[in-house]
């Protein structure tokens, strides 16, 4: 083990010469004595003793924390498992600088079963030791409220705060009140619900809340077939009533087989800074609790070690006894008496990827959240991620896009648009018409507009940008490469070809295409530079088609102008509508004088063709 420049090292290397080989987690100190870190390991003598190696010691967020450790100190347990469980413990107590940070501070309501005469059911955020019985805590305030409708659309209870024991009900103390009439309550505060019938009830609420709808269900069935071999209609009307609404509730919680059974479901995405892991309580096919936490990386955390840490965590949030587990990837831990499963198909497979989705939306929904409260900051998350993925050694600040138009070698014109910031910058946006190109060649034309702009941007001294992009394949690179070559700039801006059909990402020198992810921002920044340039090329085009088609033909008509050209193709859309319109229909466009010349001039045309015909 070699000896890093660690000012405390002198004190803390007879510990780490006499740490044991057993499980435990070790606690690192600063000069004040501040915890600063906690970690859980397999092998205690071997996991500290890494943190002070020459290639650990030199990373960069271990080897500040490295610096700092002045003490340590361990505890031994009998399992990983115990390792995991007490390291969480110390992290919530100590909230350690350099620990991974569960960013998840709400108060999750419950629901109480009272323990006593004729229990109420109701929500709480509140949970004491008093003998009541408490379900959850429920992530989604929702998915509580729709089981609490549940129970009272099957059950008729009390809410009212009575003391019913037995001795006040004989006593009638208590009168019934409105929701006794309209039907809500049975009335047993004057004895006309028994506690027998009222506890049988609060039962069934039991398995209700734990998610043992079938059961229920199987019961209910047997008993409306009993009340309709008695001719009991009314009751049997009653049950199957109950019947629905479980049905109803189930079918919009179930989402895989029902067989599935008392499993908790983890996922995890992540990236440089966080982690998001989220959790299913799933019973029956039924998922009764979904909640998704943050967690703020410190060390570059493993996704095996930032889900262990959610795992129990949640686990211990959640009440969860469940003997199955649903994970991505084997994890490193043996949680005893629960099942580890790591699916590769089936309905658990399914579990897994809703878990997945949930997790990436809640990332999405943080991102967004982030990037309006700073906008700033989600540009330069963009760009980065941008130069990223191209392999880029500079920010790409400013980028320029272009793109060629023509029809069938008519009216060669190019376009380049230019963002700033990975934003439309207006104002540097440029038009080219074609000058040295005869014909369709779109190679050709790209050469040209290429050499032009960096020509141009060379001799006025001034900032190139940091990306090129050209619309087309390896063919348009080629030839825009050419021109950066003639310029003494090949090699000193990125360039790059992006092709329509597939979304391939060409590179100099590379025939095999790069493919990003359909729904990653960088490609949706330089789809938007793509489609922003071919917008502003067909624009260009298509009002130069139009200039020369009112040049070549109105404007050879003698007293006619460019104006007067142009007021007729908006009022008549075509030469071919002005052509066969009526001289009081031209005259209204452009009044008697210039309406004489235009109809004269048609129609002498057209004499003059049907002459050419006859002849």
């Amino acid at each position: 083990m070699s000896k890093p420049k660690n000012k405390y090292f002198e004190a803390i290397e007879p510990i780490l010469k006499s740490l044991p080989s057993n499980p435990g987690i070790y606690q690192y100190f600063d000069e004040q004595g501040k915890i600063i870190y906690v970690g859980k390991a397999k092998n205690l003598k071997n996991r500290v003793r890494s943190y002070f190696s020459q290639d650990t010691y030199q990373s960069g967020k271990v080897g500040v924390l490295v610096k700092k450790i002045a003490d340590i100190k361990f505890i031994i347990v009998e399992t990983e498992l115990d390792a995991l469980l007490l390291e969480n413990n110390l992290i919530k107590k100590y909230q350690p600088r350099y620990n991974v940070m569960l960013k998840d501070d709400k108060t999750y309501p419950w629901i109480c079963i009272k323990n006593e005469p004729f229990p109420r059911v109701f929500p709480t955020r509140n949970v004491f030791k008093d003998g009541s019985s408490y379900f959850g805590p429920y992530a989604s305030v929702k998915m509580m409220n729709t089981l609490l409708e549940l129970v009272r659309q099957l059950y008729p209870l009390r809410n009212c705060n009575f003391s019913l024991t037995k001795k006040n009900i004989e006593a009638k103390k208590f009168k019934i009140c409105l929701e006794y009439h309209i039907g809500n309550c049975k009335g047993p505060c004057e004895g006309h619900q028994s506690e027998e019938e009222y506890n049988e009830t609060v039962t069934q609420i039991h398995d209700i809340i734990k998610g043992n709808i079938n059961s229920i269900a199987k019961e209910l069935k047997i008993k409306m077939a009993e009340y309709a071999a008695a001719y009991q209609f009314e009751k049997a009307q009653l049950v199957k009533d109950k019947i629905e609404h479980l049905n109803k509730y189930q079918s919009k919680s179930t989402v895989v087989n029902p067989s599935i059974s008392n499993v908790d479901v983890f996922s995890i995405v992540s990236d440089e800074q966080f982690g998001f892991v989220n959790f299913l309580k799933v019973v029956n096919g039924a998922i009764l609790q979904s909640h998704t936490i943050e967690l703020k990386k410190k060390l570059d955390e493993t996704d095996v070690e930032l889900l262990e840490i959610a795992i129990v965590d949640f686990r211990e949030r959640f009440n969860s006894n469940a003997k199955e587990m649903i994970v991505p990837m084997k994890l490193g831990v043996d949680f005893l008496e629960t099942s580890v499963t790591v699916p590769k198909q089936g309905d658990k497979k399914k579990l897994l990827e809703l878990s997945e989705r949930n997790a990436k939306y809640y990332r999405l929904e943080k991102q967004k959240q982030k990037d309006l409260v700073d906008p700033e900051r989600h540009t330069k998350r963009v760009l980065n991620q941008l130069m990223k993925d191209l392999h880029m050694q500079v920010l790409p600040e400013r980028i320029e896009c272009f793109d060629n138009s023509n029809i069938q070698g008519e009216y060669p014109v190019a376009a380049m648009v230019s963002f700033k910031n990975a934003k439309p910058d207006k104002s540097e946006y440029r038009h080219f018409n074609i000058k040295t190109v005869e014909g369709p060649n779109d190679f050709a034309s790209m050469e040209e507009i290429i050499f032009r702009r960096y020509k141009r941007l060379q001799d006025e001294e001034k900032d190139l940008p940091q990306l090129i992009v050209v619309d087309g394949g390896k063919g348009q690179l080629s030839s825009a490469l050419k021109s950066l070559e003639k310029l003494n700039l090949r090699g000193k801006i990125t360039i790059i070809g992006i092709a329509k059909k597939l979304e391939e990402i060409y590179f100099p020198g590379d025939s095999i295409p790069m493919y990003l992810d359909k729904k990653s921002e960088s490609l949706k920044i330089l789809q938007h530079l793509r489609d922003e340039a071919h917008r502003f090329g067909i624009t260009h085009h298509r009002k130069k088609r139009e200039n020369e088609t009112i040049k070549s033909e109105l404007t050879e008509i003698e007293g006619i102008g460019y104006k007067t050209a142009q007021a007729l193709l908006r009022k008549f859309k075509s030469v071919n509508n002005i052509k066969k319109a009526k001289l009081d229909e031209i005259i209204l466009a452009v009044g008697r004088a210039k309406g004489l010349f235009v109809y004269d001039y048609f129609k002498k045309e057209a004499n003059n063709k049907r002459q050419k015909f006859t002849s």
